[in-house]
């Protein structure tokens, strides 16, 4: 295991956390170094914070502190009550750095989690250091038949919540769907498990909300350091849309990952060290470490 590799200080520990006026979620802590900078990894959707972030939080936590979340309507992740709206989960994640009384943190964020990063930007900049955007977007709908496909969600949907049978059915298949094969059956059960701890209703409205999503329009005004890791052969998110999204923000630096839209969970040997370049380069005073990043690759290669 990873653990074994990294040592045990980088072990997470997780809680439930209220949030006055908003509700309860799950939130994974790791220490980090004294007095290190924060990371909030921010996961996507169907995902819990665990299934998108395990494989990755001892190497992160080996310097910095690292905090994530579940997500409203994910895992145990505040309900949605009704629609699923990708600015509420922006709010809930400036409300839980306000209850851990964080003044400041690094956003980091998964495809949808990716979407939420830039929304607290837009909508809590003061809470920023940096922004990590991986395996995402600035929009979704570009061609004809995504926006045909878009238009039958609604309808989906509403089928999904006033239908008993269907309201109680999970999102395991929708998102074994979304993240493809997972060669290793050990692996692939612990996801499903995760999976399954998110309704298909939830999911469903989350994945509407992703569609409606646009933030060319504003995220050129991005004033923080930037950084884009680009899964260069996703499916999922076409890296041609990641690399626009890069040339989108000033200044941002790209990190390309030669792995599809599930490096997370399929090869964290890859993802880990193209992750940590991208926080190092967005912490203040660090900048890219290669000689470390690679041989950390080594030992999650050893590990798996």
């Amino acid at each position: 295991m990873v653990r074994q590799v990294l040592g045990e200080a980088a072990t997470p520990l997780t809680r439930l956390v209220e949030l006055p006026g908003r509700g309860t979620t799950r939130v994974w802590e790791c220490a980090g170094p004294r007095g290190a900078e924060t990371l909030m990894l921010i996961h996507g959707v169907t995902f819990t914070a665990e299934l998108n972030w395990t494989q990755v939080f001892a190497p992160l936590a080996l310097h910095f502190r690292v905090v994530a979340v579940d997500l409203r309507g994910h895992g145990d992740g505040i309900s949605t009550g009704g629609r699923f709206r990708l600015e509420d989960c922006a709010d809930d994640i400036a409300a839980v750095a306000d209850v851990l009384g964080l003044r400041q943190f690094v956003a980091v964020g998964y495809s949808m989690g990716g979407m939420v990063a830039q929304l607290l930007y837009r909508r809590h900049a003061s809470l920023l250091s940096g922004l990590v955007l991986c395996a995402t977007a600035r929009n979704v709908r570009e061609t004809p038949a995504e926006n045909l496909a878009i238009l039958t969600l609604p309808a989906a949907l509403a089928a999904l919540r006033w239908n008993p049978v269907l309201h109680q059915m999970s999102a395991e298949y929708l998102g074994k769907t979304l993240l493809g094969r997972v060669d290793d059956p050990v692996t692939d059960r612990w996801v499903r498990a995760q999976l399954s701890r998110t309704s298909l209703a939830s999911a469903v409205s989350a994945i509407q909300a992703v569609c409606e999503f646009r933030s060319d329009g504003w995220i050129g005004q991005v004033d923080v350091p930037a950084a884009v890791v680009v899964t260069t052969r996703d499916r999922l998110v076409p890296a041609s849309r990641q690399l626009r999204l890069a040339q989108a923000i000033p200044g941002a630096s790209v990190h390309r990952v030669d792995a599809d839209h599930s490096v997370c969970i399929n090869a964290p040997q890859l993802f880990a060290p193209a992750l940590l370049e991208a926080c190092w380069s967005v912490a203040p005073g660090r900048g890219a470490r290669r000689v470390v990043t690679q041989g950390l690759a080594t030992a999650l290669g050893r590990s798996r």
